[in-house]
């Protein structure tokens, strides 16, 4: 039990520490159907009028929190969910633990299509694995021209970019982007150029008939994990330092600005940009660069590494998911005159995963 009633006051205890809930805290969740619609969980009330509002009356039953506030309203509250919410463990993604990874990784998160995927137990684990790996591969996909874009559809909606709602990856002539051509690339994340960044990138691969374009991924957070361990003064500088991403063609001039090592509020990842084809740097003190530069040095050192890469051939079928604002990906280079090579991408974000995650949880009552 993580509540206690005193004093007509209602307590949160957490490990040995007591934290008073505030009364409108609780007030603004009472869940009759005379304040709250069961359609869609959204309130039929503003809470931002509840004034002075008190506890006139608290009991425990069993795990019913049964309260009656000063304004008249008698309601119940589940006390496991209450405690969840007042942790935020109601945040799933926050509670996955990340498993970072390097080139030692012996088994990839992969997952098979099948009939009524979308809605099943395999598309929730598949979703977890992809928050805990930053990656996973679903295989036996149907090879069509397009499918890419129901595949995404059924997790979230996709995040449409100037390559348009999905975008072909093979080689062209005058191509707006190095991606479509049969040159090797170096580990990059995508778009950094764009407000915001796209989260999460989608590649369906319909044909592969060549020896070369081998796909390759790099786990970001663990390198910026050894590099904070064994150099803290370039790592510090990377997370200040925020550098100007452009992209250019013949239609748009895309620019963003941000740290190759982005972190939150509370000192945790929350992004990797990485791009040398398309970032420049600000013009610093040369004391200050020169530091930056050493860093970006190290840092692109470990990137192309053995040590961190895994390479891996695509087939006919395979969808790679993987999490642009944490992996690094490319590609070895190819031969065209091998035969063809035939990715179709697209982007979606973070809230259709987390949307998708959260309602088959709801679903299955895990």
């Amino acid at each position: 039990m993580n509540i206690e009633i005193n004093n007509k006051k209602v307590i949160f205890i957490n490990d040995h520490n007591k934290t008073e809930i505030h009364p409108i805290w609780l007030r603004e969740r009472v869940r009759d159907e005379e304040f709250l619609d069961k359609n869609n969980d959204q309130r039929l009330f503003d809470p931002s009028f509840l004034d002075n509002i008190v506890i006139n009356n608290a009991k425990i039953n069993n795990d019913i929190l049964e309260l009656t506030f000063s304004d008249g309203v008698t309601s119940k509250f589940e006390i496991n969910k209450l405690t969840s919410e007042f942790l935020d463990a109601e945040n799933l993604i926050n509670t996955v633990k990340e498993k970072l990874w390097d080139s030692s990784l012996k088994n990839k998160p992969t997952y098979n299509f099948k009939e009524n995927f979308y809605e099943s137990k395999e598309m929730y684990e598949l979703l977890k694995s992809f928050y805990e790996y930053g990656f996973v591969i679903i295989k036996n996909v149907p090879i069509q021209n397009n499918y890419i874009v129901q595949f995404a559809n059924s997790i979230g909606s996709i995040r449409p970019t100037n390559f348009g709602e999905y975008f072909n990856v093979k080689s062209v002539l005058k191509p707006n982007d190095l991606a479509y051509t049969s040159l090797a690339l170096s580990p990059h994340t995508d778009n950094p150029y764009r407000k915001p960044v796209p989260c999460i990138q989608l590649l369906h691969c319909i044909e592969n008939e060549v020896t070369g374009g081998l796909s390759t991924l790099v786990d970001g957070f663990n390198v910026a994990t050894q590099l904070k361990k064994k150099n803290p003064e370039c790592f510090e500088v990377l997370t200040k330092v925020k550098v100007k991403f452009k992209f250019t063609d013949k239609n748009v001039i895309l620019e963003n600005k941000g740290e190759l090592i982005e972190l939150d509020e509370i000192n945790n990842f929350k992004q990797i940009r990485f791009n040398t084809r398309l970032d420049y740097v600000p013009a610093l003190e040369k004391k200050q660069l020169d530091l930056y530069y050493k860093a970006r040095k190290i840092i692109s050192t470990l990137y192309n590494s053995n040590q961190f890469r895994i390479e891996f051939k695509l087939m006919p079928g395979d969808i790679l998911m993987m999490d642009n604002h944490r992996l690094l990906h490319g590609r070895t280079s190819y031969d065209t005159n091998e035969g063809k090579r035939f990715l179709q991408g697209c982007y979606i974000d973070h809230d259709s995963s987390e949307g998708k995650l959260r309602h088959l949880i709801r679903k299955f009552s895990l």
